[in-house]
């Protein structure tokens, strides 16, 4: 079997901006609730401010009993600190600000731009490399992709299985 290096990370909680999608594929969903959240982190809310994008927009997927991946998706960003005591009102009345307790998840990377059948494989490693010697959730995936500042290590994926 193919070694999967993973890490054990904390996640902030707090106050987050959310937009779900039920009844579409994945790769679907994601093009459709990406920019609701990217926009209101940009300014498209009741104060028109901008508040940067410090820590990528995530998602969660919700297996199915085959491995495949449910049509329905969350997608959410933090708010960052400094408006987390009064977050902006969201514009487009599909994106919710909530409160979100702090989680701790395993990590692993994979590059390249993913599609649904990518986080299912990567999701499903993950699993296989923390069987016996963790406890996570094997009901929900949070998955990110982002643009590393240094572009020549490309795209970067991660998915996240919580620690129960």
């Amino acid at each position: 079997m193919e070694e999967v290096s993973y890490e054990e990370r904390a996640c902030e909680g707090g106050k987050f901006a959310t937009v779900e999608v039920t009844d579409k594929p994945v790769d679907e969903a994601l093009r459709e609730a990406m920019p609701k959240v990217a926009k209101y982190a940009g300014g498209t809310n009741d104060k028109g401010i901008g508040m940067g994008m410090t820590v990528p927009i995530s998602f969660a997927v919700f297996p199915n009993e085959d491995g495949s991946l449910q049509k329905k998706l969350k997608v959410w960003f933090r708010i960052p600190n400094q408006f987390q005591s009064d977050p902006p009102a969201p514009s487009d009345k599909s994106v919710k600000i909530e409160e979100r307790e702090g989680i701790t998840v395993y990590s692993t990377q994979f590059g390249g731009y993913a599609k649904e059948a990518d986080y299912v494989a990567h999701a499903s490693r993950l699993r296989a490399a923390l069987e016996g010697t963790a406890t996570y959730r094997g009901d929900i995936y949070f998955c990110t992709g982002y643009d590393p500042p240094m572009k020549p290590y490309g795209r970067r994926n991660e998915i996240w299985l919580l620690k129960t």
